[in-house]
């Protein structure tokens, strides 16, 4: 049923890599654009985009990447998608809470991500 070589393209990417920083990069840039498109529409979902890119770029790449995603994510919704756009506020409680919920639900996506890539590791070291 799992095949462990057809998901070895997981494991590919070290994590502390130059390429794994360019994969968190591509997908930081995927997911500002679609929230770029998302705000066109007025939707004010602030990190939505951002959860899907965080799991498969910690899948792909490691740890590091996705907590750099994640960071990334913050200062870049702080920054350019919560009124006044385009310059740092003070945040008010509602952002606050949403930054704080947004660090939780990133650090379980992270946390799963690594124990799938830990469990790949170990089924591709396993004798077959």
């Amino acid at each position: 049923m799992f095949q462990g070589r057809r998901f070895e393209y997981w494991l590919r990417l070290s994590p502390w890599s130059a390429q794994a920083l360019m994969v968190a990069l591509a997908g930081l840039a995927i997911a500002v654009a679609l929230r770029a498109v998302l705000a066109d529409f007025g939707l004010p979902l602030y990190f939505s985009t951002f959860f899907p890119i965080i799991l498969a770029i910690s899948l792909i790449a490691g740890v590091p990447a996705g907590v750099f995603t994640a960071l990334s994510a913050i200062f870049i919704v702080w920054w350019a998608f919560i009124p006044p756009v385009f310059e740092f506020s003070p945040l008010n409680h509602d952002d606050i809470d949403r930054f704080q919920l947004f660090l939780l639900a990133v650090s379980v996506l992270i946390w799963f991500s690594h124990l799938c890539r830990m469990i790949l590791r170990m089924r591709k070291q396993r004798p077959a």
